[in-house]
């Protein structure tokens, strides 16, 4: 028998590798590096993933006509590598590719990307990216949660099943990160970070104060006592609170009016003028 020359061996397991790499990063699409596409149930067309699907269906000219994939109900996949239609599965059932590394059999969710930590939740009823070990379900919430967020956030019933109040997105399923703010509803992490550099402190829902405000009230405190109302503006007015929901008589001011109850500028004249 002829032996092989390990040199050659080796060139050979380089260029397989080489050729895996490349099969990795041609397929997919902006969303998700996949070696499949999805046979839509809703309106059977084919699409590279179901973002995909309902980006383009969004845009449709006939409101009538557009819609969303429902993910759990796709029951075909087509093979980018062999482009063999065929039912549902990690790997294709022709040319034997594993269409993607992460997969998952409930979701219909395929992606090479593991770095993502991908992970299905039974309670959820789907998968979650940042790593099971890393996450909690909140019964209450409805959702998954950080874990530092166990002990540590004010529980709203199905609170994630609503949209962001900034940008609209549905949060349940988006996949961008969330977060729960102190008043315990829910936006995007992205969109609360915006909010905070428009100096919007304010829950968009409830009103209620949502960031550390302590140096504004401090500043505002300052302010109302270096600067005193001209005698016709010497009137008491009617408050309420938007964080602790108490209602109190103050001295009006343009710069603000302090909640007798928590201190706190959050408030709202709900009369006119008074003695």
């Amino acid at each position: 028998m002829e032996e092989q020359n390990p040199a050659s061996q080796s060139h050979r397991s380089t260029e397989q590798l080489q050729d895996t790499a490349e099969l990795e990063h041609q397929y997919g699409c902006e969303h998700y590096r996949r070696r499949c596409k999805i046979r839509a149930p809703c309106c059977n067309q084919i699409f590279s993933c179901r973002h995909c699907h309902n980006e383009a269906t969004s845009s449709l000219s006939n409101p009538k006509d557009r819609h969303e994939i429902v993910r759990h109900d796709i029951k075909q996949v087509i093979c980018s590598v062999c482009n063999t239609e065929q039912e549902v599965a990690q790997v294709c059932k022709k040319c034997g590719v594993k269409m993607g590394e992460y997969f998952c059999d409930i979701c219909k969710f395929y992606d090479d990307d593991t770095s993502k930590q991908q992970f299905h939740c039974d309670s959820c009823g789907i998968c979650r990216l940042g790593g099971r070990e890393n996450f909690f379900h909140c019964e209450k919430c409805g959702s998954c949660y950080v874990i530092d967020m166990s002990d540590n956030h004010s529980c709203v019933e199905n609170s994630m099943k609503n949209y962001c109040p900034v940008c609209y997105e549905y949060l349940f399923d988006s996949v961008k990160q969330a977060t729960v703010m102190k008043c315990g509803h829910t936006m995007h992490m992205d969109c609360f970070h915006e909010m905070a550099k428009q100096q919007q402190y304010r829950c968009p829902i409830c009103s209620k104060t949502v960031m550390n405000t302590s140096e504004y009230w401090k500043m505002l405190d300052e302010e109302i006592e270096a600067v005193q109302m001209p005698e016709p503006y010497q009137y008491e007015v009617s408050i309420l609170c938007n964080d602790c929901n108490s209602t109190s008589k103050v001295a009006f001011h343009v710069a603000g009016h302090k909640c007798k109850q928590c201190a706190s500028y959050n408030t709202r004249r709900i009369a006119g003028t008074g003695s």
